[in-house]
Parts: C-alpha cells; sequence; structure tokens
C-alpha cells in the first residue's frame, strides 16, 4: 500500500512538471520512485521518507544545472542576443568613468560601455559588441588589421 502511495505521489510530481515546465518537480518524482522500491523491499516508513528527501534533494542540485543549461542551448537567440559580435559605430565617445557612451548598430542606438574601466573609444570609431547588460552594449575597439581587412573584401 505504501508503495502505491509513493507512486501516486511520483504521478503527481510528474502532472506537476509538465504543467510548469519549471524543471523542479520532476526531481521529487524520482525521490517518489525510489520510496516505492523501497517500500516495495518492506523497509520501514520513516527511511522511505528519508529515501525519498536525499534522493529528491541530490537529483535537484546535481542534474538540474546540467539539465537546463543542455535546454538552454537549444532556445533561440533574442534579437538583442543576435547583436553579439557584430560591428556598431560610436556616436558619443565611450568613456566608462563619466558614464557615456552611444552607439549604433543596424540604424538603432544603444547606450554602450567598454569592457575595461580605463579604455576610452572615441566617436567614429568602429567597434565590436561583447555582450549586452541589461539595456547597455559592451564594446571594445575593432583591431586596425580588422578594420582593413574588412575594407579589402
Amino acid at each position: 500500500m505504501e508503495a502505491l502511495c509513493w507512486l501516486l505521489l511520483a504521478a503527481l510530481f510528474i502532472v506537476l512538471e509538465i504543467i510548469s515546465l519549471g524543471l523542479t518537480t520532476i526531481w521529487f518524482a524520482g525521490g517518489a520512485f525510489i520510496a516505492a522500491l523501497a517500500a516495495l523491499a518492506g523497509v520501514n516508513l520513516s527511511i522511505q521518507v528519508a529515501l525519498f528527501l536525499v534522493v529528491s534533494i541530490i537529483l535537484l542540485v546535481l542534474t538540474r544545472p546540467i539539465a537546463i543549461r543542455y535546454l538552454d542551448s537549444k532556445t533561440q537567440k533574442t534579437n538583442s542576443e543576435a547583436l553579439i559580435g557584430q560591428k556598431a559605430i560610436v556616436l558619443q565617445t565611450i568613456n566608462n568613468l563619466t558614464a557615456e557612451g552611444q552607439v549604433k548598430v543596424n540604424g538603432m542606438e544603444w547606450t554602450a560601455r567598454a569592457k575595461t574601466e580605463e579604455t576610452i573609444i572615441p566617436e567614429g570609431e568602429v567597434v565590436t559588441i561583447l555582450e549586452i547588460q541589461g539595456v547597455k552594449l559592451i564594446v571594445e575597439p575593432v583591431s586596425q588589421e580588422e578594420t582593413n581587412a574588412e575594407g579589402q573584401e
């Protein structure tokens, strides 16, 4: 009878996972399944509960980050994420110390900051977008060799 209760609990956790898609309750379904196996083996209820908790927490802590990383790699880039690696033109000198700087990329103006605090990038310079932090683009100047190579294409 205890094994049936654990299996029903596992099924409930699976249904909750299907509804929420948060990758949280599925691990408790695994713990409930192990507790059901323990119940079938005749282990007392307190050990079953302990197994349920320990297995669930171990699964949650050890496998959830891996599963999220695997599933997250399949997501489509948003428009802003697609900017990473693109070139932009500096419209306003980028100076992190004075919190100034704007660039234009794909016809849109963005607030920009240099990769390093001490770097100042003058107006008109071409930069590469490295990352996005909130609504700011983090950029670095394009090297002279890279600029010359692009001009020859």
